[in-house]
């Protein structure tokens, strides 16, 4: 590709990145793709960074689809924009900042809180890295309308990002999400963004607002009597490099368990992330080096946190003692089971609680909820959705927990984000609970599938990277829904939803009936018998995922390795009936 070949308005855009209002490294970098690297220069410049279901996240670079100064310069010029217009009555605008473990995380959050100050706005900034529920709990407890958390969640280490929260401590929704982005485009000039702030109006905070999140979440406990039984809980826990490496096993002892292992070559800030590919829980890559200390020390759970600490991995041993990972629908579903059945003992249930799902999230979690008569909401993808539940009934319903399937949960109300934080303590207390039954918690989840139903499900993640990935994507999408497919390994598709017209339609009928959620660029379909299949374009990674869920009976608990064996190739066949491997 030479420049002549690139697109003449992208041209112009990396251009503009030539004048003096950028710092000479930033001009030097974009005069350096004009010259030489006009495909980097369509990457960096073919659009602007936009907020997805996790906000604002991307590589890290000059341009206007990079996270650098002047993209988080503007993306906090124009949230400054909107919380004046939308809080202009209160005498002071107050916004909570932090940031996580990335490289250029600090600088990142520094600016964003000169660019508030700069606006008026006063700004409560921790003195160090924490984690992104401190400051969505933060942001309530200070009485902020608004706060930035840098993160890039558990992408790779070149990526970074700008997780933006409203005054309920959640993330944004609909419209205040759009309408930010409206006040971003409407700057046309960096000239526009107040670098410059008032440093009055910028506090450090630290020590003080951990003190109080940790006795919140110590407040939580429901088995007290059982962790003082089971304190010697041998735990293995990873921060893999990121912000859980102090509260969580600080959490964890205030919680009563003694017998913590740290991975130590794991247990220091890094934004490289060293000691693996990618610093996410999910993969079981990054779990390598906990495993092995746990494989070593003969533990009873083993847990990592992502950089930012929201989302949280589990390892127990299975039915023949040796460690396996849980994916996030069985750690959510072990986590919801325990929570129920101890408000049911402690004699919480009132009649009015209820838990809340993603959409993509195993059904086992609306079983095990409504067993016991307590209500399961469903929500889009994004646990600002779940947050967004919780908002809407506040006094009039007590939420107990919630999940996703991508390894995100929530234990209490006062955090309004996915908490691996509290997480890492309750689940740990689950492994506690079940102990002092005498059980291990793989055995604790085959009694789960015995009484509810054998749930088996897998996620199939395609990356498709760059301008032509993202064309690619959504040209998938627009064939799924112009053509879906009529039948999968052999079984009748009877049910199509699509989030994006809203409507559901039934393929043996042929009746139509709306959605009751927000529109969203998802597709799911429900075959004959049970099974369920969910499409939809990531929000933060350049990737389509498809979500595969299949339900089965375990009507004897001993023939478990039969029927998940069997459950195992059904799951298979779907995915190789749509040539996704």
């Amino acid at each position: 590709m030479n420049l002549n070949e690139v697109d003449p308005i992208i041209v112009e855009k990396a251009k503009l990145w030539l004048g003096e209002s950028y710092d000479q490294q930033t001009r030097d970098a974009v005069k350096n793709m004009l010259e030489n690297d006009p495909a980097e220069l369509v990457e960096c410049f073919y659009r602007d960074l936009e907020f997805g279901t996790g906000g604002l996240r991307g590589i890290m670079g000059p341009g206007t689809n990079r996270m650098n100064k002047y993209t988080v310069g503007a993306a906090t010029q124009g949230l400054a924009n909107y919380l004046l217009k939308s809080f202009s009555g209160l005498q002071e605008i107050s916004v909570a900042i932090a940031c996580d473990s990335r490289n250029n995380s600090q600088f990142f959050a520094r600016i964003t809180a000169e660019v508030m100050a700069a606006n008026g706005i006063k700004v409560f900034l921790f003195d160090s890295l924490r984690p992104t529920p401190e400051l969505s709990f933060a942001v309530r407890h200070l009485g902020c309308q608004g706060g930035v958390m840098v993160t890039a969640s558990h992408n790779p280490k070149e990526y970074n990002g700008y997780k933006v929260y409203w005054n309920d401590g959640g993330q944004l929704v609909p419209p205040h999400d759009k309408n930010v982005i409206t006040e971003v485009q409407k700057i046309s000039s960096v000239n526009e963004i107040k670098f410059t702030g008032n440093q009055d109006k910028i506090v450090t905070i630290g020590n003080e607002v951990d003190e109080v999140y940790l006795n919140n979440l110590a407040g939580l406990s429901l088995s007290p009597e059982v962790i003082a039984r089971q304190k010697d809980l041998k735990i293995v826990y990873s921060p893999i490099h990121g912000t859980g490496y102090k509260l969580v096993p600080e959490v964890l002892k205030k919680f009563g368990f003694v017998n913590v292992l740290s991975v130590e070559e794991q247990s220091v800030p890094d934004g490289n992330f060293t000691t693996v590919h990618s610093p996410n829980p999910e993969e079981k890559a990054a779990m390598h080096l906990a495993l092995e200390l746990a494989k070593k020390t003969d533990a009873d759970l083993i847990m990592a946190t992502d950089p930012d600490a929201d989302r949280v991995g589990i390892g127990v041993k299975d039915l023949n003692g040796d460690f396996v990972l849980l994916n996030g629908n069985q750690a959510a579903s072990l986590l919801i089971y325990y929570l129920i059945k101890k408000w049911k003992t402690n004699g919480k249930l009132q009649g009015k609680e209820f838990i809340a799902k993603t959409i993509v999230t195993s059904e086992l979690l609306k079983d095990i909820a409504e067993s016991h008569s307590v209500e399961s909401f469903d929500v889009l993808t994004g646990f600002k959705y779940i947050a967004e539940i919780i908002r809407k009934y506040e006094g009039e319903k007590t939420f107990i927990g919630g999940g996703e399937e991508s390894y995100g949960y929530l234990v209490g109300d006062f955090v309004r984000d996915k908490d691996a934080v509290a997480s890492c303590a309750m689940l740990a207390e689950t492994a506690a609970w079940a102990k002092d039954q005498g059980m291990s918690m793989f055995e604790m989840l085959v009694n789960i599938y015995h009484e509810y139903g054998f749930y088996l499900e897998d996620l199939i993640s395609i990356t498709k990277k760059g301008k032509s990935g993202a064309e690619e994507i959504q040209k998938m999408m627009e064939n799924y829904r112009t053509t879906p497919p009529k039948e999968i390994n052999g079984i009748k598709v009877v049910k199509v939803k699509d989030y994006k017209s809203g409507k559901e339609t039934d393929l043996i009928n042929g009746g139509q009936k709306d959605i009751d959620l927000p529109k969203s660029d998802v597709l799911q379909f429900f075959l004959e018998g049970g099974s369920k299949i969910t499409v939809r374009p990531s929000g933060t990674e350049p990737k389509i995922k498809f979500y595969f869920g299949v339900k089965g009976k375990l009507e004897n608990k001993a023939d478990f390795e039969k029927v998940n064996s069997l459950m195992r190739e059904e799951l298979n066949a779907m995915i190789a009936a749509l040539n996704l491997v």
